[in-house]
């Protein structure tokens, strides 16, 4: 079992509660993820392309000290009206994320979007359907930004005060998870993949996140497997599907091969056991003793807390929502 894995020592108590029929799951919350990549350059050390990583703040109550990519939870007011849109339709979009209406699409795809600015600095719109903004860290970006975050400006309102279209063609959708049903705190979360913009550079922006990180796909998965580097099973899901790519434009074009059918979590009892299981992701699966049970959760608490990531988010709790 890989040492690396984000495990809270309060799940086994939630999970025979669920079973007993004592706790009633909770709605999960829409979200969207990104994983922003960009080619290394001539000089770089990776034969592929790395991808921009934030550690959530060790204080923070959901996922403390994990790393994630960046991502946050849908703002209601991002399907009140339709906005200033590039790439394939909402129709397109409605059927490849699974969702009923092209409001629901085009929500999930603006919080993609926007989160990827709000906590990276990094933009994916442009005045036409074949122009990307430039630089983004200017004082009056930066002011758009921070007006964002706090709700104080909705995405289509940032967008239309400055006359840009959502470029969806730069997004492709990845791969979706879905918190297990005995979490307090639950995420049905869409996974996005992107290509660094030119003249666009990512900043540590988010206050939920202390580091950030460009990093290889294959060295993030194997600090999480040396115990490392702590994340939850969907971002190591994600980041070893990512290693095959060479480029992050390969990367983007295989993004409409990718297998979209929600992963949720499943618990079981087993004898003395509890059993916590990823379908199709059997390196996830947990066994977890009934009786002395506040060790082994401990030890899954203790590879991340051991991290020695030094490298390095809002709402929707990033890549941890699953």
């Amino acid at each position: 079992m890989s040492q690396g894995q984000w495990y809270p020592p309060e799940w086994p108590e939630r999970i025979r509660a669920l079973a007993a029929g004592e706790l009633t799951a909770v709605a999960p919350r829409r979200a969207a993820t990104v994983m922003l990549l960009r080619d290394p350059g001539p000089q770089g050390a990776t034969p592929g392309p790395v991808v921009h990583m934030l550690r959530r703040r060790t204080s923070m109550a959901f996922a403390g000290g994990a790393y994630a990519y960046p991502g946050g939870g849908v703002d209601p007011r991002d399907d009140d009206r339709l906005i200033g849109w590039a790439g394939p339709s909402l129709e397109h979009w409605a059927a490849r994320l699974g969702v009923a209406t092209v409001t629901e699409a085009q929500a999930i795809v603006c919080a993609a979007v926007r989160e990827t600015f709000e906590e990276a600095g990094v933009l994916l719109a442009g005045e036409s359907a074949g122009t990307v903004v430039g630089d983004t860290t200017g004082a009056d970006w930066e002011a758009d930004r921070e007006a964002l975050v706090a709700r104080d400006l909705s995405f289509a309102e940032f967008l239309d005060r400055r006359g840009l279209l959502l470029r969806s063609d730069l997004l492709g959708a990845w791969a979706r998870w879905i918190t297990p049903e005995f979490e307090p705190r639950r995420y049905d979360t869409w996974f996005f993949v992107a290509a660094l913009p030119e003249g666009q550079r990512t900043r540590a922006v988010s206050t939920e996140a202390d580091r950030t990180v460009w990093i290889a796909p294959a060295e993030a998965a194997r600090r999480y497997d040396l115990g490392e580097l702590l994340m939850m099973p969907p971002t190591v899901s994600t980041l070893r599907a990512l290693t095959p790519f060479r480029t992050a434009a390969e990367a983007l074009g295989a993004a409409d091969v990718q297998d979209m059918t929600p992963v949720l979590a499943q618990a079981r009892l087993e004898g003395d056991e509890l059993v916590l299981s990823w379908p199709g992701h059997d390196e996830f699966t947990k066994h977890v003793p009934t009786a002395g049970e506040g060790s082994t959760a401990g030890e899954g608490s203790k590879a991340g807390e051991g991290s020695t990531a030094g490298e390095g988010s809002t709402a929707g709790e990033s890549g941890g929502v699953a």
